[in-house]
């Protein structure tokens, strides 16, 4: 899914308008992080999401102009060419890209990205990805003020760029193509203002269980 830090640093005079573009709709987000994780075509993954070829191919000759896929080869499907992608643009948004993008957009991002996390959250329970010591589940309600607010943002941001750090690690410590021992994980990270409920005060913090290594 997209990563994006919610520090609040000042805002870059310069932003990366060809990563604003790229991953400025929900669509072609979702076509980069396929091609981040295998080579595809637009048919293929319009056939997999049931999505109208179409659409998914224009968001594909958008992220090619953006420079954030390239062609990997062409085969010959049914009587046409078929051209297949892999990524070459991580779907990674910093802070000043994300202030860019227009609340509109952001919103459907984050929606899009809720409703695949919770689907990879249910099928992980239901086939044992929680039974690991080592996973970790909280759920804590915080009452912050503005300055506390973006002091937590900071170190949720340092605990991403922590975890790329470590995943680059272990892949500089792999030869090839050698993938024994490797866990394929998920790390999940939200941090947003509640919404009022009945009874939700001061004393209404509430945490479920928290699993440590």
């Amino acid at each position: 899914m997209t990563a994006k830090k919610t520090k609040k640093p000042p805002v870059a005079k310069e932003v990366d308008q060809r990563l604003i573009r790229a991953l400025g709709h929900p669509v072609r987000d979702r076509i980069l992080r396929a091609l981040n994780e295998r080579v595809a075509s637009p048919a293929v993954l319009a056939r997999e999401w049931g999505e109208p070829v179409v659409n998914v191919a224009y968001h594909f000759r958008v992220l090619r102009d953006c420079d954030a896929i390239e062609l990997v080869r062409r085969e010959q499907r049914r009587g046409a060419l078929e051209h297949f992608y892999r990524a070459t643009l991580r779907p990674y948004l910093g802070a000043a890209e994300w202030e860019s993008l227009p609340l509109s957009t952001r919103r459907a991002l984050d929606a899009q990205n809720l409703r695949e996390l919770w689907s990879h959250v249910t099928q992980a329970a239901g086939e044992g990805g929680f039974d690991d010591p080592g996973t970790h589940i909280s759920w804590t309600r915080l009452e912050l003020d503005d300055e506390a607010f973006a002091k937590v943002a900071g170190e949720l941001g340092r605990l991403l760029e922590r975890a790329l750090e470590l995943q680059g690690e272990v892949a500089n410590r792999r030869a090839g193509d050698d993938t024994s021992g490797q866990r394929r994980t998920e790390l999940a990270i939200l941090h947003f203002d509640r919404p009022a409920m009945n009874g939700d005060g001061p004393t209404g913090n509430r945490r479920t269980k928290k699993r440590r290594p």
